[in-house]
C-alpha cells in the first residue's frame, strides 16, 4: 500500500496510490464504507494514519478492496496537488551524511582530501520543517544566497511508533514506511559555515514524496534501486545495498539515548553523481526539472524556479 496526502477543494485528504497512477480518496471512502474503525474520525493526512496505530491498516486495506472501483472516489494523480506525505513535520528531518562509498570518494576528491577517508561513525545533521515541500513543487534557486545549488536522491524512513535505545534487530519494527527525499543543498554555504545545517536548510529544499510505501510492501529496504535525473540526464544511479550503514543501524544509532516518535522522518544519505563533484561542477538552475526515483516507492519531481 502507498499512502499520500493531497489537497481537494482546499482540504487535505489521505489517499492511496493505485497501480495505474490513480489515487483513491481514503478520507471520503472512510465515511462511506463499513470497516472496523468506522466510528472514528476519518484520517486526512498520512500522519493521522500513523497515530492510529497498526489497527488502521486493516481498515485502509478494506477500503482499498471495497472502494477501489468507485469512480467518484478516484482521481488521476496528475490532476492532484500532492503534498509531502507529512506536510508539517513536528520536528526537523533527521539526515545521514556521507553514507555511500562512491559519494564519499567523489566528495573527498572534490574537496582535495584523500579519497579513502571514510567516516568511522554515522554523521547526522537535520533540515528544519520549513524545507519540506511535496511532489511537483517549485523550489527557489536562492540565487542571492548560493552559487552552487545541488541535488541528492535519498531513501526516507518514516517512523511508526515511539522508541529509544532501539536495537538493530528490532529497528524495522519501528518503521511505518519509506519515501523518496531530494536533499537539495547549497554547497558553498555548507562549506562556509563549517557544518551542514545552514547549507541544507534553505526554504523548500527538502522535497518529499509523492507517497509513503508501507514497510510490509518492501521486502528489503537495503536492496532498493535509486536514481536521479536532471532534465532527462541520468546523474545518480545506485542501490541502497551500497550504504555504509544500513536502515537498521541508522535507526539504532539515532535512537541511542534519543526518543524517536511517530511521524519522524530520516533521510539515509545519497549516492555518487552529485553536481558539485562533476568536472566542471554543475549547479541547479531555474527551469531545471529533477526526477528522483526509488524502486517500489515512486518518482518525486521538483522544478527549480
Amino acid at each position: 500500500m502507498k499512502l499520500l496526502t493531497f489537497v481537494d477543494a482546499g482540504e487535505t485528504r489521505l489517499g492511496a496510490m493505485l497501480d495505474d497512477d490513480r489515487v483513491l480518496d481514503l478520507t471520503q471512502a472512510w465515511k462511506r464504507v463499513e470497516h472496523p474503525l468506522s466510528g472514528r474520525p476519518a484520517p486526512t493526512e498520512v500522519i493521522d494514519a500513523i497515530f492510529m496505530g497498526d489497527e488502521v491498516l486493516i481498515s485502509l486495506q478494506l477500503l482499498l478492496e471495497q472502494a477501489g472501483q468507485a469512480d467518484a472516489l478516484i482521481y488521476a494523480a496528475q490532476d492532484l496537488c500532492i503534498l509531502a506525505p507529512i506536510p508539517n513535520p513536528s520536528k526537523n528531518i533527521f539526515c545521514v551524511g556521507r553514507n555511500y562509498r562512491a559519494h564519499i570518494v567523489e566528495g573527498n576528491l572534490a574537496r582535495g582530501r584523500a579519497a579513502d577517508e571514510f567516516p568511522k561513525a554515522l554523521e547526522f545533521f537535520s533540515k528544519p520543517p520549513t524545507t519540506v515541500v511535496g511532489h511537483q513543487a517549485l523550489v527557489s534557486r536562492h540565487a542571492a544566497h548560493t552559487k552552487m545549488l545541488d541535488y541528492e536522491v535519498e531513501l526516507g524512513i518514516v517512523i511508526g511508533k515511539e522508541g529509544r535505545d532501539i536495537s538493530p534487530e528490532d529497528a524495522l519494527d519501528y518503521v511505518f514506511g519509506y519515501t523518496v527525499i531530494n536533499d537539495i543543498t547549497a554547497r558553498d554555504l555548507q562549506a562556509l559555515h563549517g557544518q551542514w545545517f545552514k547549507g541544507k536548510s534553505l526554504d523548500g529544499t527538502c522535497p518529499i514524496g509523492p507517497v509513503v510505501t508501507l514497510k510490509t510492501a518492501i521486502a528489503d529496504p537495503n536492496a532498493l534501486d535509486l536514481e536521479l535525473e536532471v532534465n532527462g540526464e541520468l546523474r545518480q544511479s545506485a542501490n541502497t545495498s551500497d550504504m555504509l550503514f544500513d536502515v537498521s543501524h541508522i535507526i539504532a544509532q539515532l535512537s541511542a539515548g534519543m526518543t524517536l516518535e511517530p511521524g519522524d522522518i530520516i533521510a539515509t544519505g545519497t549516492p555518487s553523481g552529485v553536481g558539485f563533484a562533476m568536472q566542471p561542477p554543475r549547479s541547479l538552475e531555474p527551469g531545471d526539472v529533477i526526477k528522483a526515483r526509488i524502486a517500489a516507492i515512486g518518482e518525486l519531481v521538483t522544478t527549480i524556479e
